[in-house]
């Protein structure tokens, strides 16, 4: 048995003339919610589609549980559960009609966790799939893939249809109900470019870019190494070329920001060294993380 949930290794995969992939390497441990992070057209859901043998590779290696998708395909389905970024059910089927037809095709079907989600929802088990808003297919869809209790569930933009007030304690409502039911042996492989709503969740990530991962880190290590200092000085603040190593610079009249990554002590000297009238100093969301290493999306 593999020790590894994903293992990409060298990962390329073009459209024409279009590189969406271009050597993309990263390992996602059993337990954890991993995060992959990018703007629109990074890679994230080619990357996806190639775990589930949807696409094929022009070259590098996918892993799932130390398994090929190609050659083992139904056994790495039988141990995972995705959830697309547009869910489309049979049109026919009414909303217990679909979980049921779901659940035919699993070993497990947790109908505790079903009904709970269902009553979390107030989703309507004689309504018609086909009239079903965007987010209520979605919230379906993620019934489906719990009540599954599947060793891996592989999440790919999974609030975009939702409401942006319900969104995080939805997915906080998901992702813990998932995992609360074998702590350290289900994980989740998020896909986003809504960071903020994952943030608190998210134990590791890779940030991707242009087809390559950019950053890959631990989430509490990424948050003690990009720090931002913002001073403010009674004169002219220094000049920015004095600090070469910061990854922004932003001056606003006679104030300073800074964000930096893992060269933090260094900096803050040499701010004090300049004699602010006032200094503050924090640690970076993961969403601004993401911004500092990618650029505005």
């Amino acid at each position: 048995m593999s020790s590894t949930a994903i293992e990409i290794h060298d990962l390329v995969h073009s459209y024409g003339r279009h590189e969406a992939l271009a050597g993309l390497s990263l390992t996602v441990e059993p337990g954890c919610c991993y995060g992959f992070f990018g703007r629109n057209g990074a890679g994230k859901t080619t990357t996806i589609k190639c775990l589930l043998n949807l696409l094929r590779p022009q070259s590098g290696s996918v892993r799932v549980f130390g398994l090929d998708p190609r050659r083992d395909e139904a056994a790495v389905k039988s141990r995972i559960a995705y959830v697309p970024d547009y869910v489309a059910f049979y049109p026919w089927m009414s909303v217990r009609e679909a979980l049921d037809y779901q659940a035919s095709f699993r070993q497990r079907w947790n109908r505790d966790a079903e009904a709970l989600l269902l009553d979390q929802f107030q989703l309507d088990q004689q309504a018609p799939t086909s009239g079903l808003s965007k987010g209520q297919r979605t919230q379906l869809a993620l019934i489906g893939a719990i009540a599954a209790e599947p060793e891996l569930l592989v999440l790919d933009e999974p609030t975009s249809g939702l409401d942006p007030l319900v969104r995080r304690d939805f997915i906080r409502t998901v992702i813990g109900a998932y995992q609360d039911t074998a702590p350290g042996r289900r994980t989740v492989f998020v896909s986003t470019h809504l960071i903020s709503e994952f943030e608190g969740l998210i134990d590791r990530f890779t940030v991707v870019d242009q087809g390559r991962a950019v950053l890959t880190s631990d989430a509490d290590e990424a948050r003690g190494k990009f720090r931002r200092f913002r001073a403010r000085f009674d004169n002219d603040p220094p000049a920015a070329a004095e600090f070469p190593t910061a990854r922004s610079i932003h001056r606003n009249g006679r104030t300073l920001e800074l964000v930096v990554n893992g060269d933090g002590d260094a900096v803050l000297q040499q701010l004090r060294n300049r004699g602010p009238a006032s200094l503050e100093t924090e640690s970076l969301t993961l969403e601004e993380i993401f911004m500092a290493t990618v650029g505005p999306t």
